[in-house]
């Protein structure tokens, strides 16, 4: 079976990083790289017993075949059913110290004498790392960069699985809008919220919801009251990839002050579009964005951010240093490649009307881009009058 990545390309990342193999352990990476596996029984956990499971994948720098996949000990029935492009599998494992001693046993079996290995720190626990640090034949550098890289591009297939969970959770932000009026909480709201989206496939994560002046985000036994507005910003997993929007809903009409409020997060959400395309720099999008955001009567309490979407949230492409989830900005001063998707959002935090957003995701593409979930981007108006369940 053939690698569902471009192991070249892999090869010539690794290649300028220095890196002999890498020893891939996070559940996304593992995932990426075998083509979709996750194993279902740890899907949402990890511990276990005394120790955690911890899948590794051992990949050496130019050489398919010294591709191994260390898995639990339960592994082997799915992996029966859906069968992975890795010929060399091992099934045997329960203790992530089990799992990094069979891996450094193939390493020394595959790379004889000293090799340089990258790792992924954050998601390598301690027990693991401790073993690896004392094996003389490695030495270990950052592997995360790498494999972030390798990732920055989706294929067809990954674009497809981003649009479609970008659809379903803006269709079930709509109905959880919908299945709710006045008296209604913060926590029935992200409750239908969450059952909307399991109905529709999803795997739920999150909702941020802010109600009413408040800007709390937490969910809460608040109640919304007629003309008090409701913001949802969820992210939802299908197959592995997050989708990740923000719509608005107000209780009643929306006055005059909350269509032009709205309208001016619309404004730099259009704006920051405008300039993505493939080949473009990746600050393009902060500059317009910026030049719209200045202009606005509430610039104060506003701001704006732009960041990569895939299998995690805030991935490649990294396009600001100064926003809410710290990482360097790596991508702002280089070119946007089709095939990035990206999250732009843009966000009032108004002193009286309270929290007002809109997220959007998009792709680039070799012409432009193209936006995914795109609808329900005004006011959704919950009717007074109608009927709750």
């Amino acid at each position: 079976m053939n690698p569902p990545f471009d192991h070249r390309h892999l090869d010539e990342l690794m290649d300028n990083a220095g890196l002999d193999a890498l020893l891939v352990t996070s559940k996304h990476n593992v995932q990426y790289l075998l083509g979709g596996h996750r194993f279902f029984f740890f899907d949402y956990m990890d511990a276990i017993g005394v120790s955690r499971y911890l899948p590794v994948l051992v990949y050496v720098r130019g050489d398919l075949d010294a591709t191994r996949y260390i898995g639990n000990a339960m592994e082997s029935w799915q992996l029966d059913n859906d069968p992975v492009w890795v010929s060399d599998v091992d099934t045997s494992t329960w203790r992530a110290q089990d799992a990094i001693e069979l891996a450094l046993a193939h390493l020394r079996r595959v790379l004889p004498g000293q090799a340089v290995v990258g790792i992924e720190g954050s998601f390598l626990p301690v027990e693991a790392y401790q073993r690896l640090a004392v094996e003389p034949s490695v030495t270990l550098r950052d592997g995360q960069f790498v494999l972030e890289r390798l990732r920055a591009v989706k294929r067809v297939d990954e674009l497809k699985l981003l649009e479609e969970a970008s659809d379903a959770i803006v269709d079930s932000m709509r109905a959880a809008f919908g299945a709710h009026g006045a008296g209604s909480t913060k926590r029935e709201i992200v409750q239908t919220l969450r059952q909307e989206q399991t109905r529709l496939g999803m795997t739920f994560e999150y909702c941020l919801v802010s109600m009413g002046a408040s800007h709390n985000r937490a969910p809460s036994n608040a109640s919304w009251a007629p003309g008090e507005v409701l913001c949802l910003d969820s992210g939802g997993n299908l197959g592995g990839y997050i989708g990740d929007l923000a719509r608005m809903a107000v209780l009643g009409e929306p006055d005059a002050e909350l269509e032009d409020l709205l309208a001016e997060v619309e404004a730099v959400q259009l704006a920051a579009r405008e300039p993505i395309a493939d080949g473009v720099v990746g600050q393009a999008i902060f500059d317009r964005a910026g030049e719209v955001l200045a202009a606005s009567p509430h610039r104060g309490v506003t701001t704006f951010v732009a960041h990569g979407m895939g299998l995690i949230s805030h991935e490649a492409p990294r396009l600001t240093s100064t926003g809410p989830v710290p990482y360097p900005n790596y991508d702002g001063p280089r070119a946007l490649s089709a095939g990035m998707v990206l999250s732009i959002e843009t966000t009032m935090l108004h002193p009286r009307r309270g929290f007002i957003k809109l997220e959007d995701t998009v792709t680039v593409t070799e012409d432009g881009h193209r936006a995914f979930g795109d609808h329900a981007r005004g006011w959704n108006v919950v009717d007074l009058a109608a009927t709750r369940v």
